[in-house]
């Protein structure tokens, strides 16, 4: 079968730099097709929810099983799509619009206070009651001039966090 790298054509690379809008470097692109090779253990050309629940950060992550909604299935391009958001020179739109995806999980554009508090829980767990997150959420949505019964657009989500400094980045280690 060849190295990981031996697989991917400079076309390719250059096709999937285009894809994601040029925020990995062609080395940091054959490097993610390494690690996507590897997790592909089935070797099908794309990655299943089970393969991405392999690796111990995802699997971990109190978000994990609504990221598996958006990454079940990835082919190589999608998988590095997926992963722009997270490089450090993604703009705060490209985050803020993952963000709405993982709130969004029924797909239909929009997100509902409902949607938020299942979020809030998979977040907080047993930390806070029932009670609590709603009275939280609330407020937070009342500050940003919203009610309980507002369902928000990525608009929405782009005009109250685009004022903050989002943190999702992560690094490519490139061998």
């Amino acid at each position: 079968m060849g190295s990981a790298s031996s697989m991917l054509t400079q076309y390719d690379i250059e096709e999937v730099q285009e894809h994601c809008n040029n925020l990995f470097s062609q080395q940091e692109i054959v490097s993610l097709y390494q690690r996507f090779c590897q997790l592909d253990r089935s070797a099908k050309g794309f990655i299943s929810a089970d393969e991405f629940m392999s690796v111990p950060e995802f699997a971990m992550n109190p978000l994990s099983q609504r990221l598996l909604k958006m990454v079940d299935g990835l082919n190589f391009k999608d998988f590095v799509a997926f992963l722009s958001a997270f490089s450090t020179k993604a703009s705060a739109y490209h985050k803020i619009e993952l963000i709405f995806k993982v709130y969004d999980s029924d797909r239909n554009g929009k997100v509902s206070f409902k949607d938020m508090l299942e979020v809030l829980n998979d977040l907080s767990g047993s930390f806070m009651s029932d009670e609590q997150r709603e009275e939280v959420l609330g407020q937070v949505l009342e500050e940003a001039g919203y009610s309980k019964d507002s369902y928000l657009t990525l608009d929405d989500f782009i005009k109250v966090l685009g004022q903050s400094d989002l943190k999702m980045d992560v690094e490519v280690p490139v061998d």
